[in-house]
């Protein structure tokens, strides 16, 4: 069958800028915070969710589970939750759990060693494989029309989406994904290039205006204004994290430029230096709390 001229112009367009419309795709996907309320067809949603099932995993284990989130009291649950009001616009979310209660649970039957949950080099593995498997779910649903966005902050509330979706011990959330379709189209964020991000057969440091022109370019003309209530909060992480005199200097840095930079507004303010420390305790302990012991010593359990 003869190809029509509207399709060779898209395909000779796609050869020159990407090479084919896979390329394209991962250049111009961006993250969706507006979704329609258009329903996923049931048999697209399971074609995204099957593409995420056929991503790599370590030994073929699979060793995640995903929580399939439709319910309209659930979504907006979650999205006063997270403090996130398009989650509960979305038509369907996705939780992403590393998953070792069904793998022990088969061991058990089958009369198998099993040490997975108290294996340091377990998780690792298998944190891997449940975020490609989200990755893979992501690209199949930009490829179909729709639109998603990662909520990492939900890692804040561990005890709360286990007690929420009945997670048994062994099964630790990840990472929460929006899927639908989008309202319009979002606009795809600049990123460091190839040259910063590669490095050649070892690491070489940017160093000085190598690297401050690699992120000026990345965020053009970016320039925070100066209130008295940004100046007081960073000059308070500066002073808890790296002490008085530190502070000083950042003070002086945004005197002298006339505003508050982007770094300075990622760490000072938005993902505060002083704040995202504290709790490590914490979480370490609900870890422990969902049947996992990755970082202490390994016991023999009194089951043989």
């Amino acid at each position: 069958m003869r190809k029509s001229k509207k399709l060779i112009v898209h395909q000779e367009k796609y050869d020159k800028e990407y090479q084919n419309a896979t390329l394209k795709l991962l250049y111009e996907r961006a993250s969706c915070r507006q979704f329609s309320d258009q329903r996923i067809e049931p048999e697209i949603l399971k074609k995204i969710l099957k593409a995420g099932i056929h991503a790599p995993t370590g030994g073929n284990l699979q060793p995640y589970s995903i929580i399939k989130i439709e319910d309209a009291d659930t979504t907006q649950r979650l999205a006063e939750m997270c403090e996130q009001k398009f989650i509960g616009e979305a038509p369907v979310n996705l939780l992403f759990c590393i998953d070792w209660h069904r793998l022990k649970q088969w061991s058990k039957i089958e009369k198998a060693p099993f040490s997975a949950m108290s294996s340091f080099r377990h998780f690792w593995i298998s944190f891997q494989d449940t975020i490609i498997c989200a990755q893979n779910i992501c690209t199949a649903a930009d490829s179909l029309g729709l639109g998603s966005v990662y909520i990492g902050t939900i890692i804040e509330f561990l005890k709360e989406t286990k007690a929420m979706f009945r997670l048994p011990r062994g099964v630790l959330p990840v990472v929460l994904l929006c899927l639908g379709y989008r309202k319009a189209r979002p606009v795809v964020r600049r990123k460091l290039d190839v040259e910063t991000i590669v490095h050649n057969e070892r690491y070489h440091e940017l160093k000085g205006h190598d690297l401050v022109t690699a992120y000026n370019e990345k965020y053009p003309n970016v320039k925070i204004e100066i209130t008295e209530k940004r100046l007081a909060r960073i000059k308070e992480v500066c002073n808890k994290v790296h002490g008085h005199e530190f502070a000083q200097k950042c003070l002086d840095k945004i005197e002298e430029n006339g505003y508050i930079s982007i770094a300075q507004q990622y760490f000072g303010l938005h993902y505060s230096a002083d704040l995202l420390p504290d709790g490590n305790e914490d979480f370490l302990k609900s870890i422990e709390d969902c049947g996992f012991g990755w970082f202490k010593k390994y016991q023999l359990p009194e089951e043989s």
